[in-house]
């Protein structure tokens, strides 16, 4: 693929995967591979703009009302546009409709934004994967329609198997960690035809799995930590990302 070096301006809409969660600071905020994408991006050019306005939790109509009409009036010269996965994973999915706000989502940027990049996004190995692979592959293949049909760079990370590792993958299994966030941005920088910094699809090397009573008591600590309330929030129809701002609403230079 041909090295472009002219990006100037960069602006990320999604959910919790491109807000950065879990890339956690020691201030407790959230960095991720968007803000690596964006650091890089800067370092090849003065004045570089960047703006992030994933908030975690949002389903994809709340960001095609909240994100993508803002994200098309800042008309950057990169857009990515990752959304849809929390809809999927619910227990009851319009996939259709899913893919159609999507749709109206990517016309929009793609119309108004230089350069869109969509992707097919990671998932952690074990039965919940399984159980929605069937919504998540539909979803992917309207990715692809969507990136033939607007000229779209797709960032294959569903096929991962390293991504797919759960060493990729924070306590609370929904979530990259660090490591896995290095990788994606990796995988982004090269889609976009910049020169390999590293293989981001190295498999891990070997390891031995921890033992039944190791992983029963990761299994109590998540479910007490993570699965609990993220069931509550379900159940009375709140988000993890109720009132909550994007940490970058405004395209200015990037200072890291």
């Amino acid at each position: 693929m041909e090295i472009n070096a002219t990006y100037t301006s960069f602006v990320a809409v999604g959910d919790s995967f491109t807000e950065g969660m879990s890339d956690a600071l020691p201030d407790g905020s959230y960095r991720g591979w968007a803000d690596l994408l964006a650091a890089r991006l800067a370092a090849r050019t003065p004045g570089f703009r960047y703006a992030n306005l994933a908030v975690r939790g949002k389903l994809i109509a709340q960001i095609v009302d909240e994100q993508s009409g803002p994200a098309s009036a800042m008309g950057a010269d990169l857009v990515t546009l990752v959304g849809g996965l929390n809809d999927v994973l619910r227990p009851k999915c319009d996939v259709n409709r899913v893919c159609a706000l999507l749709e109206e989502a990517a016309g929009r940027l793609a119309k108004d934004c230089g350069q869109l990049v969509l992707m097919r996004s990671p998932g952690r190995q074990g039965p919940v994967l399984e159980r929605f692979r069937p919504r998540m592959e539909q979803l992917f293949a309207h990715i692809d329609a969507l990136a033939a049909q607007h000229d779209a760079i797709v960032v294959d990370l569903f096929s991962s198997r390293a991504l797919a590792d759960p060493r990729m993958w924070a306590e609370d299994r929904l979530h990259l960690n660090r490591a896995g966030h290095e990788r994606v941005a990796e995988a982004v920088w090269q889609a976009l035809g910049f020169p390999a910094e590293s293989d981001w699809d190295a498999p891990l090397p070997t390891f031995v799995p921890p033992g039944w009573a190791a992983r029963r008591t990761s299994d109590v600590r998540f479910a007490r930590q993570h699965l609990a309330p993220w069931i509550g929030r379900r159940l009375t129809g709140r988000s993890s990302g109720d009132g909550r701002a994007p940490k970058r609403p405004d395209l200015l230079p990037y200072e890291g």
